[in-house]
């Protein structure tokens, strides 16, 4: 297989794929984007973390939306079961709250007003574009391509810890508390990763499943790097801010 191009030859056996799943996330994963190491590096002004916040804020909230998308076309009582339980995750179950409410609480802790993340007025259109390309992936593709492009969570739990600690040491203004979001990821993430990881190394049988399976990593990569594109094109350089889009106090 070309790391280049990721076509594939041949058929793979399940670790020569998840191997070269893997090397997918080594090469394209966000954490490798200029905008990430400035955050984590404390490089960012209080306004380019606000944007990062309101702008990530839509990813999280349409992640129970695609989850929902594909629990509906699930076969199986047992496989619905597995991934209803990302939508707990996301949206909570009425007491105990999720990881959406998370998320508003790190956008409040970091200056932002809850009413006005929660509505989407500031995004950036390409965030929103973005975003709602995936759902649409994960509505319109095969099972096996959706639960695929969820595998970029095999790569998240390192992105998490670089993350907090980063911006912990990096921003005086954040705390623990603003970022108590990740907590549970990091348990989350690899139980989610493991389970996706296992459906796809068993249903992807034939040399055009496993091309297919590649695939919707990729762009599930691409999904993430576009939106840090679109945030450091608004609000590092250029700095050309969209009409409409949030603007952060000077």
């Amino acid at each position: 297989m070309s790391t280049a191009s990721t076509r594939l030859t041949k058929l793979l056996a399940p670790d020569e794929l998840e191997a070269a799943l893997r090397q997918i996330g080594a090469t394209r994963y966000h954490n490798l984007h200029p905008f990430h190491k400035r955050l984590h590096g404390g490089k960012l002004t209080r306004g380019q973390v606000q944007a990062w916040a309101l702008n990530r804020y839509y990813y999280q909230s349409r992640i129970p939306a695609k989850d929902a998308s594909l629990v509906a076309r699930l076969p199986t009582a047992e496989l619905r079961r597995e991934w209803r339980r990302r939508l707990i995750d996301h949206d909570g179950d009425g007491i105990n709250p999720g990881g959406v409410e998370r998320w508003l609480k790190l956008a409040e802790g970091v200056g932002l007003g809850r009413d006005y993340v929660a509505s989407t007025d500031g995004l950036l259109p390409a965030t929103r574009f973005a975003v709602d390309a995936y759902v649409h992936f994960v509505r319109d593709r095969s099972i096996l391509e959706a639960v695929a492009s969820s595998l970029t969570e095999l790569f998240s739990p390192n992105i998490i810890a670089e993350r907090v600690s980063g911006m912990l040491a990096g921003y005086n203004w954040i705390t623990a508390e603003t970022l108590a979001y990740f907590t549970p990821r990091l348990t989350q993430a690899p139980q989610d990763s493991t389970f996706a990881l296992n459906y796809v190394k068993a249903h992807a049988r034939t040399v055009e499943e496993q091309q297919q399976v590649l695939e919707a990593l990729i762009f599930k990569c691409g999904v993430l790097w576009s939106q840090l594109d679109a945030l450091y094109l608004a609000y590092v350089e250029p700095g050309m801010i969209p009409p409409g889009a949030f603007v952060p106090e000077r």
